[in-house]
């Protein structure tokens, strides 16, 4: 069958495509810098389960570099060009801005003009809910504004839709944006919330409720977003004048932060030490996505309840911390 590249592919969403392109059939050719954002023994986790699989072939590189992005693209051709791969997370984003720059801008555009010498039949890229900012709807679709971005990580993301739009429109290649809602799950990311409260309260440590708690997140299982992925690549908009959309992946179900962390309490079989604190720069109050258009478009039917997407979390770190 063909051959798909992803970049990003020892991450925690691109590490789960990379896996079920392979399953279904697809050579998948995964580039990742393995940068130490987080735990690098983490990624490598990941990346040593994709490695059992004859037809994954990995490039250790940083997309910023623009010969090396090239190598990667001379072992094309790809149908597909997942484009993953991010400096990720809205508070460090306040404090690295660097890293932003040259990985969610120089490396995008490197992709990107690669993309156009070697057209695939779509470009797929990560975007993310934080391009809302702090709107006011209480349901964000892909047609409300986003030029108020609260943090710079939000502002990559919007800029690579925008530059995206651009080429789409100039070069006519296929392309879509996915806006992914707080994506979590087994071997998921360290600096998320469920993850650092889950470990937290194993290790009886304190944990910051931010917001004093009055926040709600649309948090997504990662088989749920890879299920979107993989169902809007398979849909390029070829159809439209300009062949360039955007496409929420969420659950549609914002959880409020204190439910959140009772679920994971009883998962844990404890209760957490809370310390209450206020707003952290960057954050938005609610995320909750329309996910109508991908639906329709890509078939997206996000099953998995936050209970049991929880549970297959805790148990996958009990087993990984290896916590009986």
């Amino acid at each position: 069958m063909s051959q798909i590249l992803v970049t990003g592919a020892a991450g925690f969403v691109g590490a789960n495509v990379a896996k079920a392109l392979i399953n279904q059939g697809y050579d998948v050719v995964g580039v990742d810098s393995i940068n130490d954002y987080y735990d690098p023994a983490l990624k490598h986790h990941r990346l040593a389960q994709l490695n059992e699989f004859p037809r994954f072939s990995f490039v250790s590189g940083d997309l910023a570099d623009a010969e090396l992005v090239e190598s990667v693209f001379a072992r094309g051709p790809f149908r597909w060009v997942i484009h993953l791969a991010a400096q990720a997370g809205v508070r460090y984003s306040i404090e690295n801005p660097g890293a932003y720059v040259q990985s969610n801008l120089v490396g995008f555009q490197n992709v990107l003009d690669q993309v156009r010498l070697t057209p695939p039949e779509h470009f797929v890229f990560a975007s993310s809910s934080s391009v809302y900012g702090n709107s006011k709807r209480s349901i964000f679709s892909e047609t409300d504004p986003t030029d108020d971005p609260v943090s710079l990580y939000a502002a990559t993301k919007k800029a690579n839709e925008v530059v995206g739009h651009s080429y789409a429109k100039l070069f006519g290649i296929p392309m879509t944006g996915l806006r992914f809602f707080t994506v979590y799950g087994p071997a998921g990311r360290p600096d998320m919330a469920y993850y650092t409260f889950t470990r937290d309260i194993f290790e009886s440590r304190k944990i910051k409720v931010f917001n004093h708690g009055n926040l709600e997140r649309d948090f997504t299982f990662i088989d749920d977003i890879v299920s979107g992925v993989l169902g809007a690549c398979e849909k390029p908009p070829n159809e439209l004048e300009i062949p360039h959309r955007i496409l929420n992946l969420g659950n549609n179900q914002p959880v409020k932060l204190g439910d959140f962390i009772g679920t994971i309490e009883r998962l844990c079989g404890r209760e957490a030490i809370k310390e209450y604190v206020d707003m952290q720069p960057g954050d938005v109050y609610k995320t909750c996505a329309n996910i109508d258009a991908a639906k329709s478009i890509a078939g997206y039917d996000p099953q998995t309840s936050i209970e049991d997407g929880l549970e297959r979390f805790v148990d996958w770190y009990r087993d990984y911390r290896d916590i009986r």
